[in-house]
C-alpha cells in the first residue's frame, strides 16, 4: 500500500475530520481513507469503468514547463548579492 502526506490542511477541516472519526468509533487516519475511498467508488458505480490514473507526463507537457517562465533576462549575481544583503540586514 502508498503512503500519502498533506499538508496545509484547515484548523477547520482537521476538526470536522476528528469529530466525523470520533462519532464512528475510528481514527482520523480511518475515516480519511474511507472518506477517500468514497468519491472514487462512486465514480466507478455511475458510469461503470474504473478511474485511469495517468501517471506519466507527455514530451509536450514536460517541454512546456519550461516555456512557463517569464523571458527575462537577469543578473544572478545582482540577485545574489541583494538576497545576501538582506539577509544581512535580519540578522
Amino acid at each position: 500500500m502508498g503512503t500519502v502526506t498533506v499538508r496545509k490542511i484547515e484548523d477547520e477541516v482537521i476538526r470536522d475530520l476528528r469529530i466525523s472519526a470520533a462519532r464512528r468509533g475510528v481514527s482520523m487516519e480511518q475515516e480519511a481513507r474511507d472518506r477517500l475511498r468514497q468519491p472514487l467508488q462512486q465514480a466507478v458505480q455511475a458510469n461503470g469503468e474504473t478511474p485511469r490514473w495517468r501517471l506519466k507526463a507527455t514530451k509536450e507537457e514536460i517541454l512546456a514547463l519550461g516555456r512557463s517562465l517569464p523571458n527575462m533576462d537577469f543578473d544572478q549575481k545582482i540577485e545574489t548579492d541583494r538576497l545576501y544583503d538582506y539577509l544581512d540586514e535580519q540578522k
